[in-house]
């Protein structure tokens, strides 16, 4: 695996780590196909319960690596069109991933890092940190990252930070839904960690059917709404049968901790 990105499992959590700190932890091809894989790798592998990004050294990611990107405005459009869904496709794999994610923000980020923020399940930001959608001041868009972005913040956010690529604290994007928990960087661990056992805790087919209930749901419109809620009892009927809800369930009243624990 390329040395862009760093990998570990340590007791059912894989921490991978965007690698390249001279550039900021930038996303070239290579860190995009790198990080692609490893997180194909960790839906597959049933020793991962959870998956924690960050960045190594002080910065989470800078976005797009820019040297590329002064490239391919000399690229044809067909070239463009390649590597824009390479990025898109990491970010689907990430947000459809059926482990839980946690991204560890341990530093600023920029572009297409906001869309590795957005397409993660739980994020936790270093105070000191600062982002922006930065596309307009290079004459592009946030157009791969905008499905996931758009889906946490909303439009009315959008039209404001995408147009004028304000620079943003980690406070703003706890207001704005982007971030769960914004922390000094001595705490970054701790809270990763207090949210990771409590990850654990939970069963996994059941959080991979939580994912899967969150990105059906949350598509359906107020007049699809009810025969939404119907669909979903359809899932849990289905779910209760099963043999982890059983374990769940039996481990409850027997008070005692169900299989998948290994607290």
């Amino acid at each position: 695996m390329s040395e862009c990105v760093l990998a570990a499992t340590v007791g059912g959590v894989a921490q991978i780590a965007l690698n390249r700190p001279a550039k900021r932890n930038a996303l070239d091809r290579a860190t995009i196909a790198a990080l692609s894989a490893l997180l194909q790798r960790c839906a597959d592998d049933p020793g991962v319960r959870v998956v924690q990004i960050t960045g190594t050294g002080e910065v989470f990611c800078a976005g797009a690596d820019l040297g590329e990107m002064q490239a391919q405005a000399q690229a044809v459009e067909a070239d463009n069109l390649r590597d824009a869904e390479q990025l898109a496709a990491m970010l689907s794999i990430l947000d459809s991933l059926p482990k839980p994610t946690l991204a560890r923000v341990n530093g600023d980020g920029y572009g297409g890092a906001l869309g590795i923020i957005a397409a993660c399940d739980i994020v936790v930001a270093s105070d000191a940190a600062k982002f922006a959608f930065t596309e307009v001041r290079l004459g592009i868009i946030p157009a791969v990252i905008s499905p996931f972005v758009l889906g946490k913040i909303g439009e009315g956010a959008a039209r404001r930070y995408f147009l004028t690529a304000e620079t943003l604290t980690a406070a703003d994007l706890k207001e704005l839904g982007l971030v769960h928990e914004v922390v000094p960087a001595s705490l970054l661990d701790a809270a990763c960690d207090r949210i990771t056992q409590a990850l654990q805790k939970g069963a996994p087919g059941a959080q991979a059917e939580a994912k899967a209930l969150i990105r059906d749901v949350g598509r359906a419109g107020a007049p699809n709404r009810a025969a939404a809620s119907q669909e979903a009892a359809a899932r849990l009927a289905r779910l209760r049968v099963q043999a982890e809800a059983r374990e769940g369930f039996s481990a409850h009243f027997a008070k005692r901790k169900p299989s998948w624990r290994q607290d």
